[in-house]
């Protein structure tokens, strides 16, 4: 009942019905109060005529004619003649009450003031019922002067029930309740089409206004109606297309903007004013995990560092640049105003890991500090060497030849750093071609091993090589640069391998994979270098002995020339007990 009372439907119907019901009241009542005293003048006039005749007849006659006054008077209709005495002359009264009646109008004030008055009087007075004796009921009772010229005079009292008047009445009442029901049944046929016909289209708009908040954007409802519900439904179909256009516009944005933030290797976090975060890219959530740690909040990842630039930032309505530490990383912060109109509703932080930044810029450093010190030892010697002979400082001819070994070594040495600094540098730029070709493995690093045989002899170093592939056994690759890996490696292992260690040189399969394995019994490589041991001039012996430090290229050269055939290669090492370096290739 509640829907239909809520709906256009019930709010329409009710609103027609009830104008409808007042108009009608109103009709009702004035329409009866018209034809009440209509009715009454009509009596009042009918009963004066009566009267007039009556009394024109006492003047002719000087008698009171009964049948004739009966003749005279109307239905319904009877009379009270008085002579100047106030007495009773004559009484015609059809029906029950005449004593009743009769006391009733000697009681009244009219009948007094109808005997010394020669104007009639008129009054409707309440009198017993002709029918029913236990009833009362109104009468139109009119008082006539039988002579107005002398006083006092005889009376004629004619009354007259008004239940004609009523009964008019009460049929005027039942024609109008039957023309306000009938008036309903048709107001409310005519409100609920009307109402349908405006409620139909409403339905289907409310429909697609459901669809429309669902996301079909597709939706569309009737506007072929020239009046407003079509005008509705074709502006609702326009926003319809205009909603469509949005959203995409606004999807397109969105994607464009996350597709921004998550191609970004920057950190982006954007923050409300309170410090609360309303948008992060990924780089940023992994940034965020790892400050949980050191957050001064446990409802906030943010350090306090952070915490702090944020709220200055803020509060001061001013840009911050600026870099902090933070467990052993260091972090660039680009802090900017978030603006919503003219108010300043937060702010957008730009994170940048500096920490490879800083390591770079130590490698170069230190890249500059290790080619100096490389190259200072051995131009060192050859200018003191050199100046030796030219000054004649030598005395005899085995120290003459002595200083000219030296030169030549520092020579050759100074030789195989530039040549190892121009064999990386075309390595990483991709400049370096590698011909790859198939070769068994197993009979190239047997041969490049046997080389070191008198090597070992001469250190007193047991030179071991197993394998468990035969030489039929291939991989595809650049022979000569497998070569200059192993031969590496394998300098590198007797160069930290002391007189009576030994150094096992292993040849192996892992499913699809070839391994070859280095492995000496030497120092060890402490814990703390084996993440930059193959980073370029980086050295475990800090000592930089003579007889042991190498260029310090290596290592760098190998991993760079295993990576370019798609190959893997890595250390294990134990201070005290040896270093292993494994090789991964690809078999054919």
């Amino acid at each position: 009942m509640n829907r239909i009372w809520n709906s256009v439907v019930g709010k329409l119907w009710g609103t027609i019905m009830l104008l409808v019901l007042f108009v009608l009241f109103i009709v009702t009542v004035l329409m009866l109060e018209f034809l009440e005293d209509f009715h009454t003048q009509q009596a009042e006039i009918k009963l004066r005529q009566e009267a007039q005749l009556i009394s024109n007849i006492f003047k002719e006659n000087s008698s009171i004619d009964t049948p004739l006054i009966q003749e005279i008077l109307a239905d319904e209709t009877n009379l009270m003649i008085y002579s100047e005495e106030q007495e009773l002359q004559e009484a015609i009264h059809e029906g029950l009450g005449q004593q009743e009646t009769q006391q009733k109008l000697q009681d009244n004030e009219l009948f007094n003031r109808a005997f010394n008055s020669d104007q009639s009087s008129l009054k409707t007075m309440l009198l017993p019922s002709l029918s029913d004796s236990a009833r009362m009921e109104n009468y139109l009772v009119l008082a006539y002067p039988l002579e107005e010229s002398t006083s006092p005079h005889g009376v004629v009292f004619i009354y007259q029930s008004l239940k004609e008047v009523n009964n008019t009445s009460n049929q005027t009442t039942k024609i109008v309740f039957l023309s306000g029901f009938l008036a309903m049944i048709l107001t409310t046929l005519l409100s609920f089409f009307l109402s349908t016909q405006i409620t139909s289209p409403l339905r289907k708009m409310r429909e697609g206004a459901h669809e429309l908040a669902k996301g079909n954007f597709h939706t569309r409802v009737p506007s072929s109606q020239r009046d407003e519900i079509g005008e509705l439904g074709a502006a609702f179909n326009r926003m319809g297309m205009q909603i469509k256009h949005n959203v995409e516009v606004i999807n397109q944005e969105k994607e464009q903007l996350s597709n921004i933030l998550s191609s970004m290797t920057d950190a982006v976090i954007t923050f409300n004013k309170d410090a609360s975060i309303l948008l992060n890219n990924p780089p940023a959530d992994e940034l965020l995990r790892r400050w949980s740690a050191h957050a001064i909040d446990e409802n906030s990842p943010l350090p306090a560092a952070l915490t702090h630039m944020l709220e200055h930032t803020v509060e001061n309505e001013e840009e911050l640049e600026e870099e902090f530490e933070l467990d052993s990383h260091y972090y660039n912060i680009s802090l900017s105003l978030l603006y919503s109109k003219d108010t300043v509703r937060g702010a957008i932080a730009v994170i940048r890991d500096m920490t490879e930044q800083h390591r770079l810029d130590k490698m170069r450093s230190d890249f500059i500090a290790n080619v100096s010190h490389e190259l200072r030892t051995p131009i060192a010697m050859l200018q003191g060497y050199s100046e030796a002979i030219l000054d004649d400082v030598v005395e005899t001819e085995e120290e003459k030849k002595e200083m000219i070994r030296i030169i030549s070594d520092e020579s050759n040495r100074m030789g195989r750093l530039v040549t190892e600094l121009l064999d990386l540098a075309r390595l990483e730029s991709g400049y370096l071609r590698i011909y790859q070709a198939p070769f068994s493995i197993s009979t190239s690093v047997e041969r490049m091993t046997a080389k070191f045989g008198q090597r070992a002899k001469e250190r007193d170093i047991e030179l071991n090589f197993s394998s468990t592939i035969d030489s039929s056994t291939e991989i595809h690759a650049d022979e000569d640069r497998i070569e200059q890996v192993i031969t590496n490696l394998l300098d590198n292992a007797f160069r930290h391998t002391e007189q009576g260690d030994q150094v096992n040189v292993s040849v192996n399969q892992m499913n699809e994979f070839i391994r070859v394995e280095i492995r000496d019994s030497g120092f060890g490589i402490p814990p703390e270098d084996l993440p930059y041991i193959f980073e370029r001039f980086y050295k475990a012996d800090k000592a930089r002995t003579r007889g042991k430090a190498g260029t310090g290229l290596g290592l760098a050269i190998a991993k760079n020339i295993i990576d370019r055939h798609e190959g893997n290669i890595r250390v294990e090492s134990e201070v005290g007990k040896g270093t292993a370096f494994i090789i991964e290739l690809k078999k054919m």
